[in-house]
């Protein structure tokens, strides 16, 4: 956690820290969470059935460092009265502007841009050298228009994109503020020049991304991806971008992290970051305050906004 919140979690716990933020398998967490009463996790840790029946009954809460929650068993955490925190809100800021960078990244070939000069391997200025992309009059479509997606949009309508979304449900007009609604996955494809993922993690979303849908893209379209990894079939968007059919992708989450497909490595028209969506200072330490408050209320007997379970 970052200082700031290690801090003040260490003024009102006892605290048993993993200070070497090594992933930790269940059966170390099962180990090491044992009588404690409140979980901090992250998105990283798998939070199964099986592990939340070992820490209970003394085990009150999980509080997770995220918005998603498709990590933590929540049925199981309901029939043992374990009460889920998570951190909503508060990250949609950083996120969007990570799903900006990777768009312009992607768009504007900035991982071939930045190698070329790092590199020492620019001849100097040229006419076609590195043509990218503009995103200005481009259909960006945004597949999850939660919090996080109406962010985005907000910053693409800025630089004069056209914002299409698909939802299981439409938005009301004052928060679509005129963005397209598609009822499908595969109808929000067939109208988008650039397609970004912000979908909410589940596991029926696992794949759903997927050849069909990446076929269904305009030629030369570009992906970007900062929601949750295995949503995105690898083997075919890696095929599109191989083929050229898909022209860029900018990633941000992997399935199987940090073992990211070696193939991804190997293409240059992909822009990788490291599952940095939310991290500035400002967001980890809101997020950090927003458990520990949440905390602090259920132990008063009340019902934080926070409170998934």
């Amino acid at each position: 956690m970052p200082a700031e919140i290690e801090a003040a979690l260490q003024a009102r716990f006892t605290v048993r820290l993993n200070d070497s933020d090594a992933l930790l398998a269940t059966a170390t967490i099962a180990e090491r969470a044992k009588d404690a009463s409140v979980l901090f996790v992250t998105a990283t840790e798998r939070i199964d059935g099986d592990l939340l029946r070992q820490l209970s009954p003394t085990l009150k809460t999980v509080a997770t460092l995220s918005v998603g929650h498709d990590h933590i068993d929540l049925a199981t955490a309901r029939e043992l009265g374990i009460e889920v925190l998570h951190t909503p809100d508060v990250l949609s800021d950083a996120c969007a502007e990570i799903a900006l960078m990777l768009l312009l990244n992607a768009a504007r070939r900035g991982y071939e841009a930045d190698r070329m000069v790092r590199t020492g391997q620019w001849p100097g200025w040229a006419p076609t050298q590195l043509l990218g992309k503009g995103l200005v009059g481009k259909r960006l479509g945004i597949f999850g228009m939660g919090r996080i997606g109406r962010a985005i949009a907000t910053r693409a309508r800025a630089f004069g994109m056209q914002i299409h979304y698909h939802n299981r449900t439409p938005l009301a007009p004052d928060l679509a503020e005129g963005a397209v609604f598609h009822s499908s996955l595969d109808r929000l494809c067939r109208h988008s020049d650039m397609l970004l993922v912000a979908a909410p993690g589940a596991p029926q979303l696992k794949g759903a991304l997927d050849a069909a849908h990446i076929a269904a893209l305009p030629a030369g379209a570009v992906v970007v991806n900062i929601s949750r990894g295995d949503i995105v079939d690898d083997d075919a968007l890696i095929d599109a971008l191989q083929r050229g059919h898909v022209f860029a992708a900018g990633l941000d989450v992997f399935a199987n992290e940090p073992n990211v497909d070696p193939r991804y490595r190997d293409l240059d028209n992909v822009f990788l970051s490291p599952h940095i969506g939310s991290a500035t200072e400002e967001t980890r330490n809101a997020m950090g305050w927003l458990l520990i408050d949440g905390v602090a209320a259920l132990r008063r007997g009340q019902r934080p906004a926070n409170l998934i379970s």
